[in-house]
């Protein structure tokens, strides 16, 4: 399977993007899938998180309110709704596929099989 993120862009502070990630080559209807990002000289962090109905999400603290995750199972595709954007969430996104959902929602990257290559996202203040 590959993944194939698109939608970033240079936004200044309280502005919106709307990231895309399609899969290609298989099916990603059962999976959880994900994304995560990582900013120059940080650690990749986990974003937000899907399940593969789309009934359930989970999102790290600093990004709640601001951010929506959803996905159209029969497009292959998950979306990261970006909004209020603040400087700090400066970073390159990646998109992530392939995790399961039990016994609790994925939020490592070892838990995720499938990445994409990223799209920059940058916000100035």
């Amino acid at each position: 399977v590959q993944l194939q993120a698109s939608g970033g862009g240079s936004v200044q502070a309280g502005g919106s993007l709307r990231l895309s990630c399609v899969g290609s080559g298989g099916s990603l209807r059962m999976d959880a899938m994900g994304w995560f990002r990582q900013a120059p000289g940080k650690e990749r962090e986990f974003v937000a998180s899907i399940n593969w109905s789309g009934g359930s999400t989970d999102y790290t603290d600093s990004v709640k309110g601001r951010f929506t995750i959803s996905r159209d199972s029969a497009k292959n595709t998950v979306y990261l709704q970006m909004n209020s954007l603040k400087p700090e969430d400066t970073a390159v996104y990646l998109c992530a596929a392939g995790g399961r959902w039990l016994p609790r929602a994925p939020r490592t990257t070892r838990e995720y099989v499938y990445w994409g290559q990223g799209t920059l996202v940058t916000v100035s203040s």
